[in-house]
């Protein structure tokens, strides 16, 4: 089939536009993230005399570094659409969100759904997959205090006690509030099959649109986060986890997230935009950590029925291109989330202008010294 001159230039725009897009990222990774850790190298002594204000100052950098991430999906066209519970509600409070997992997409929109919840953003602690580290972010999420899991049986017991270790360390004395967490432990492509033999082996019900999530990390934050019981007395054992007027995680988001005809977006879609522009949904529904049981099998299953929620909510979807009224309601209400165009452009601005200024001193520096 021959290829007329209006599809060759629609292809070279493509192309052009994903190139420059490409070159721009580098360019924004490469002012903003060594700005982001030489701001804090530079923060040490405050660190020190005031630990609150420090991690203020990061969690402000931090966020805006999200809204970069979150600006070049935006810029593109790819927006995003809310359902069921406002957060907004629980914004300042401890939160636990769970979230299905389906590309790496997932995280970019979480991070562009999430700017517009309050303090949400800056105080915030990502689980996510270890091989993250890697990546240009890593160094960001390390000094920020997220958590990088190995994925695997042989590191799994390992890695419940390092994760209940560091929220011991770093959660509290970060005044971290929510903590986001994929508890499939994998893209759903790759899971899938896995997860609908287990269900089959152990007659659960067959999955499609998620995959059976893990206990072990849910657990070990409910466990640790969860303030004591006004007694006194830790929650645990067979006993349900109860609400307490001090300070501790008070309420569980199931976050699901859908995409228009079942086709997530990638990384690599949202940094080149050569995508159409896509409405991404997600919906929300809100549980008080008092009706979360703290008993492993009761908790087991409890988590499950979340994941057999999410597939309802999915299967609904995907049919109608909504997600389902509330019980009890007759129709759905969606809520389009918006960024400013001007805040993003401001903190691309104050970027590449302290990207200029670190340029500059080491400048400086250099001809002083040589």
């Amino acid at each position: 089939m021959a290829v007329t001159l209006e599809q060759a230039q629609r292809v070279g725009c493509v192309c052009l536009k994903a190139l420059l897009r490409f070159a721009f990222m580098v360019a924004n990774n490469l002012v903003a993230i060594p700005s982001y850790v030489l701001y804090l190298i530079m923060l040490q002594p405050l660190r020190v005399l005031d630990s609150q204000s420090f991690w203020y100052i990061e969690g402000v950098l931090f966020k805006w570094l999200l809204a970069m991430v979150a600006s070049w999906g935006w810029w593109a066209g790819y927006t995003v659409v809310e359902w069921g519970d406002d957060v907004n509600a629980v914004s300042e409070d401890e939160a636990m969100v769970l979230v299905n997992h389906q590309a790496t997409g997932d995280v970019c929109t979480l991070m562009m759904c999430l700017q517009d919840k309050g303090t949400v953003v800056r105080q915030m602690m990502w689980l996510m997959d270890h091989i993250f580290k890697y990546t240009n972010f890593g160094i960001v999420s390390l000094i920020h205090g997220d958590f990088f899991i190995r994925q695997g049986r042989a590191h799994r017991d390992q890695q419940l006690v390092l994760l209940k270790e560091h929220l011991e360390k770093y959660y509290r004395s970060r005044n971290r509030k929510w903590i986001v967490l994929f508890p499939e432990g994998g893209f759903l492509r790759k899971r899938r099959e896995t997860s609908q033999a287990f269900a089959k082996k152990n007659n659960l019900p067959f999955l499609k649109h998620v995959t059976l999530p893990r206990l072990g990390a849910t657990q070990v934050i409910l466990e640790t986060l969860v303030a004591p019981q006004e007694n006194g007395t830790p929650a645990g054992g067979g006993a349900v986890i109860r609400e307490s007027k001090s300070k501790g995680l008070q309420w569980v988001i199931d976050a699901t997230i859908a995409y228009p005809k079942g086709e997530p977006l990638d990384i690599q879609t949202w940094i080149l935009g050569y995508r159409q522009p896509t409405v991404t949904h997600v919906h929300y529904r809100v549980y008080p950590v008092k009706d979360v049981p703290a008993e492993p099998e009761a908790l087991t299953h409890w988590l499950y029925q979340r994941f057999i929620e999410k597939e309802d909510l999915l299967t609904h979807f995907y049919e109608t291109g909504a997600f389902p009224p509330p019980q009890g309601q007759t129709k759905a209400i969606s809520r389009e989330m918006t960024l400013s165009n001007l805040w993003l452009v401001g903190i691309q601005s104050f970027a590449f202008l302290s990207g200029g200024m670190w340029y500059c001193i080491f400048q400086y520096f250099y001809h002083c010294l040589f």
